[in-house]
């Protein structure tokens, strides 16, 4: 959880630095929309094909190696001025940054039984908000003292640490260090119908790659995965613009946006813990009526944030109640559901097929957002001046569809 928190510092240092870049004439919206979007989209891309890679490998050291890979980018983003250095960079900072997650979640599945898994999935997921909260508050301090660059550097030797001590502090499999597996240990198998019990005696046992290539004939993870995808459309809408928004439209300074973003994210941190117990303990491991919970939580925040009454009260509620549900909701589609609803053994493929279509609705965000402010943006006396309207109603939207694309899988079962 620690080692994945702060590597979320180096997938999110761009967003703390876009106001000077592009008041210092080095990049416009549209170029960081691009520059953002090819994060995304080796993300979505190495979501999925480490997601397969994961199952058969070493958990260890592969979430290590990304560490100190994606730590090693953004060392030399702080010394890129140029488009397309700059896109090629942060794409593969991108590809590097999606080893983590899929080892964690392998580790996860392999580690804790389905009655608890949602407790401790969601223990991990603070590390997302946790990771935010560092970017916007430490990132943010880095680069209001000495400037853009460290924006980038101070992220990327925090990673470097993180990747020496993942690699001497986490383990791997169970099975690897001569255990037995979790379901037999803790005794929490999943009981099958007996149409579904039939239908497996029937069914000759599969390898490791057959069983990742049947997930994709589950429907239920199909609506995850698209509903994932929307909720990361405003995911990081918020974490790429959300501070840019704060100080062009409201007048906050970079720390004073930063802080407001780390709200969020802290009240995100108690999203994550609470969704994992709330769905497990009071709707008997079932995420869909959680889903929806935390769906309507989120986008009373973001409303509020964006067309409630003006003042730090109220932004600083509205980012709570946001990061609350946002969390809420990124814990279960985004990952935990498509891993209940999919054979433990291969919880490594159905991370990575939620995991791309999740990052590609962000690296679409992306563009689109950019194009959007871009289009927006006007001089007025040598002033730039933002609409964010047509934006925000684009990110208000992905939450929307996403949260009754969520509630529509209200019956769906788990397996082992």
């Amino acid at each position: 959880t620690a080692g994945y928190a702060v590597s979320y510092m180096c997938r999110l240092a761009i967003n703390v630095v876009k106001k000077p870049l592009i008041d210092g004439g080095i990049f416009t919206p549209e170029d960081l929309g691009h520059i953002g979007s090819a994060l995304f989209y080796a993300y979505a891309a190495g979501k999925l094909i480490n997601g397969f890679v994961s199952d058969h490998a070493n958990a260890r050291k592969f979430m290590a190696v990304g560490l100190a890979m994606s730590a090693l980018c953004n060392v030399v983003m702080g010394f890129s001025t140029t488009v397309l250095v700059a896109t090629i960079v942060w794409g593969l900072n991108g590809w590097f940054q999606s080893y983590g997650a899929p080892a964690c979640v392998v580790s996860l599945a392999s580690w804790f039984s389905n009655k608890e898994r949602g407790r401790y999935y969601g223990i991990w997921s603070t590390a997302h908000s946790i990771g935010e909260g560092l970017t916007f508050l430490v990132t943010a301090s880095l680069v209001a003292t000495l400037g853009w660059h460290w924006g980038f550097w101070g992220p990327g030797i925090a990673t470097m640490v993180a990747g020496v001590a993942t690699y001497f502090a986490m383990a791997d499999r169970p099975r690897t260090m001569g255990l037995p597996a979790v379901a037999d240990w803790k005794g929490d198998r999943y009981e099958p119908t007996e149409a579904e019990a039939a239908a497996i005696a029937a069914t000759p046992p599969k390898g490791v790659f057959a069983t990742q290539l049947s997930i994709i004939k589950i429907p239920a993870v199909w609506v995850v995965a698209v509903s994932s995808a929307l909720v990361y459309v405003t995911r990081y809408a918020i974490n790429s613009w959300g501070i840019l928004y704060l100080q062009e439209v409201r007048g906050y300074s970079l720390i004073e946006a930063g802080s407001m973003l780390t709200i969020s994210t802290l009240a995100g941190i108690a999203g994550a813990v609470a969704f994992g117990f709330i769905s497990d303990k009071f709707f008997g491991a079932r995420r869909p009526p959680a889903n929806l919970l935390f769906g309507i939580v989120e986008i009373i925040g973001l409303v509020l944030f964006f067309y409630g009454p003006d003042g730090v009260l109220w932004t600083s509620f509205s980012m709570v109640l946001f990061g609350l549900g946002m969390t809420g909701l990124v814990t279960s589609v985004g990952g935990l559901f498509a891993i209940d609803i999919c054979p433990k053994r291969v919880a490594g493929a159905a991370l990575g097929m939620v995991g791309v279509f999740s990052y590609l609705g962000a690296g679409i965000q992306e563009t689109v957002s950019g194009k959007l402010i871009n289009g927006g943006m006007t001089m007025v006396d040598g002033v730039r001046h933002y609409d964010f309207s047509a934006a925000i109603w684009f990110w208000i939207g992905a939450s929307v569809v996403s949260v009754l694309l969520a509630s529509t899988l209200w019956n769906t079962r788990l397996r082992d």
